[in-house]
């Protein structure tokens, strides 16, 4: 049972949000170059986060003006979706004096992401236009139609309001734009994994999930900085569950294809689609849960329903 979301999305102005589909590293020249150096050229700020490729590919295209642009490699800086609103987007976004138009190219999709992935990447791009709604941004979001399958360019229509073809610097409306239906079909349960170690935790016991995490990451091959992501990760999303998630869960650790994969389920109920993804003031106490996982783990997946809410996060071995 997944949980339909008509909100926050709304009318996006002066948000802009076009997809650059692109064939070959011309027309990705193409249409990355200008956008950055019309940028520059207006005094506004400018970030690049793509795959490594392609941030040589425009950092040497760009010669002496690179040197103005912030320039992150996605693969790193993105590799879990769920940082990269919160991290990435917004973190330079809201570093910016209040009113300015940034400017951002973000290429969360590229060829190679796995299954587990994707959902993560295309509910990251629905949930861009919530989190900047009304906020003065253009984010340009490059696909390579070349390589992606068919199904994640259709879904690169359903997320951006407009689009910019090959060869072409003019944007035209998606009439599939629909980021609210991608956010829920992308809800997807997440099935239980047979062999996993599985702990029923409360608030008397929450110490000892932890503990139980710690021990059986280090079994299956966690060892320092990793391991002790998974022991904060696993305290925090535990004792979400006590506080919000109706005072109990049950903590899942395995070892799948490289990594160690924590799961929290529980019965409470997340109605907010930006759980997680948008930053938190310094003064707020509380709310920082599901966030700091998302900024320490390389994936997170959730599934929200009616009956609860299931958090899945990866952290390589």
């Amino acid at each position: 049972m997944t949980s339909t979301v008509t909100e926050p999305f709304g009318p996006l102005d002066p948000f802009v949000h076009p997809a650059l589909f692109y064939r070959d590293e011309q027309d990705y020249l193409d249409g990355t170059l200008p956008f950055v150096r019309e940028g520059l050229e207006a005094g506004e700020p400018v970030a690049v986060a793509v795959p490594g490729k392609n941030l040589v590919l425009i950092r040497d295209a760009l010669g002496g003006d690179a040197a103005a642009v912030r320039l992150l490699d996605m693969r790193e800086a993105g590799r879990n979706p769920g940082r990269i609103i919160p991290g990435v987007l917004r973190a330079f976004a809201d570093a910016q004096p209040a009113g300015r138009r940034v400017r951002i190219i973000g290429e969360p999709v590229w060829a190679g992401r796995s299954d587990a992935e994707y959902p993560a990447c295309v509910q990251h791009e629905a949930l861009i236009n919530a989190a900047f709604r009304g906020r003065t941004a253009t984010i340009l979001c490059p696909y390579d139609v070349e390589r992606l399958p068919e199904h994640v360019v259709t879904d690169a229509y359903a997320t951006h309001p407009t689009v910019i073809h090959p060869g072409s610097r003019t944007e035209q409306r998606s009439d599939a734009y629909a980021p609210e239906h991608v956010v829920t079909r992308y809800n997807e349960p997440l099935p239980p994994v047979p062999e996993a170690l599985s702990f029923a935790f409360d608030s008397d016991s929450l110490p000892h999930a932890r503990h139980v995490a710690v021990g059986e990451g280090a079994r299956l091959g966690l060892v320092g900085v990793k391991l002790d992501d998974l022991a904060l990760a696993t305290a925090e999303l535990t004792t979400n569950s006590v506080v919000h998630g109706g005072g109990s869960g049950v903590l899942r650790v395995w070892a799948e294809d490289g990594y160690v994969v924590c799961e929290v389920r529980d019965e409470g109920r997340l109605a907010d689609v930006l759980a997680g993804r948008r930053p938190v003031p310094r003064d707020q106490r509380g709310g920082r849960g599901i966030l700091l996982v998302n900024l320490i783990a390389d994936l997170v997946r959730l599934h929200r329903s009616d009956s609860g809410t299931t958090v899945r996060c990866w952290f390589a071995r």
